[in-house]
């Protein structure tokens, strides 16, 4: 909708693109007229108005030409390089299937293979996504997830993020996966990939989708590198004991969606970091397939450090990728902490009737987050390390650290300075019940269960208000606080 809230109308020519990024407080809604159109892989339902809210910025793309009315349309797209790309990744899936029930591999696939049958690997794909900031991998995430659901041979790949700035299904800070059964749809970046069973009303299909989480804690990697090191491999852990479970579940792989720092580098000592964390992920996920979004001189160093282990291949940026600044992202952390307490529902253009949300029909995206007083006593809360700790590398010559890295501390509400106060907590899953398999540091592998936010601190009583999308007990409950703070 325009600022006069009349409808345009644009018509994409075949392999086409419609691009649109929304001002903060507007919205606005695309109906597919006629044709065929996908965004971000996710196909759209002719007729059906889709609203887009929150500074949302997409694109809508077709494929054979359509007609969509609503503030620019692009024919220079590398949607054709992502078509071939998934293209490839299906033979795969296809092969290891074969491969897993010891069956010949289907002629539609010698047909559609653009490679002789000796060359595609019966393994399935298991796709480490990287490239520097703002040079769209989550989209292409999606759109290789959306192609995969797509296919109909009931692939449910899993999407792992481990991108903390993002948060992924969770809050920004978590490191999350799940195995995607339906498309991942685009209305708003509060809700990046849709929203989960952990967050979602029941009412809507994508509640499904069941998230698997860690906590972080912090928007930056570098932050505590050993713990996102170990966060990394306790994902990759997850992931494998699915496939385990699931065989031919695990031929539809993995996809992983990384943070910006793991494209660039600043420093000798940040490089070697951001070396290891890649190695952890393609370790964690038994990476066999680097995809380098649109840097050649990363391209180069994937090539040299593992091309001669995996399959590294640059792929290219879309031109409509977004610059995105800091202000920006604070923005959408804001957003996206809101949807979670609250839901999100965008309010429709002036005009629209039967407006949708990534395809869900309008009846329910309201949630309502109780707050409760509990005693400093229910609740144990943890800080992983010390609140303001330099990198080992920064330390003098010979020092040792008191407190290490990954030591979970823990937070005394009474104390000046606790950093409690409208400070994000991850409450965490119960220990394991038998004592003799406990270990040390043992919550640091614990899944995450849920997000609460301490709205209030009454020192004389000892009592905090704690806002909670649910009002389940949290009395001998253990959570961990990071850096993240939010207030409605």
């Amino acid at each position: 909708m325009s600022e006069e809230n009349a409808a345009k109308e644009w018509v994409l020519d075949a392999e086409t693109e419609y691009r649109f990024e929304l001002d903060a407080g507007t919205s606005i809604a695309i109906t597919l007229m006629r044709g065929r159109a996908e965004i971000f892989g996710a196909e759209l339902v002719e007729g059906k108005p889709y609203l887009f809210g929150s500074e949302c910025k997409a694109a809508v793309f077709t494929w054979v030409g359509c007609q969509p009315p609503t503030e620019y349309v692009s024919d220079e797209t590398p949607m054709s390089a992502y078509g071939n790309l998934h293209i490839a990744l299906e033979q795969m899936r296809v092969k290891a299937l074969a491969n897993l029930h010891g069956s010949p591999v289907p002629e539609s696939v010698h047909l559609a293979q653009s490679k002789p049958q000796a060359e595609i690997s019966a393994e399935s794909p298991r796709v480490l996504i990287l490239g520097p900031e703002n040079s769209g991998k989550t989209s292409i995430c999606k759109i290789l997830v959306n192609y995969a659901v797509r296919a109909g041979q009931g692939w449910a790949p899993i999407l792992a993020n481990v991108d903390p700035n993002e948060g992924g299904w969770a809050c920004p800070g978590a490191l999350s996966a799940a195995a995607v059964h339906g498309f991942i749809p685009t209305c708003s970046p509060a809700n990046p990939l849709g929203s989960a069973a952990t967050s979602a009303p029941t009412t809507l299909s994508s509640n499904a989708i069941l998230p698997l989480v860690h906590w972080y804690g912090h928007a930056e990697t570098k932050r505590n590198f050993l713990l996102m090191d170990r966060l990394i491999r306790n994902l990759g852990v997850n992931v494998q004991e699915k496939f385990d479970q699931d065989p031919e579940g695990s031929a539809a792989g993995v996809i992983v969606d990384t943070p910006s720092s793991f494209g660039s580098s600043s420093g000798t000592g940040v490089n070697d970091l951001r070396q290891k964390l890649i190695r952890a992920c393609i370790d964690a996920f038994k990476i066999n397939i680097i995809l380098v979004v649109g840097h050649e001189k990363l391209n180069v160093e994937m090539q040299r450090a593992y091309g001669s282990m995996l399959t590294v291949l640059k792929i290219p940026k879309s031109g409509g990728v977004v610059e995105l600044d800091h202000s920006y992202r604070e923005r959408v952390h804001k957003y996206q902490m809101h949807a979670y307490m609250y839901g999100e529902t965008i309010p429709s253009p002036i005009g629209i009737r039967g407006g949708t949300q990534g395809g869900e029909t309008l009846t329910d995206f309201t949630l309502a987050p109780s707050a409760n007083v509990i005693s400093f006593s229910d609740l144990t809360i943890y800080r992983i390390g010390a609140e303001t700790m330099a990198p080992s590398s920064a330390l003098p010559v010979g020092a040792a650290r008191v407190v290490s890295e990954i030591q979970p501390v823990l937070v005394d509400p009474l104390q000046p300075g606790s950093g409690l106060l409208n400070a994000v907590l991850a409450v965490l899953a119960p220990y394991h019940p038998d004592e003799n398999e406990r270990y040390d540091e043992e919550l640091l592998d614990l899944n995450v269960v849920g997000f609460i936010v301490i709205t209030n601190l009454d020192i004389p009583h000892k009592k905090m208000t704690v806002l909670s999308p649910t009002q389940g007990s949290l009395v001998g409950k253990t959570a961990i606080v990071g850096s993240f703070e939010w207030q409605d």
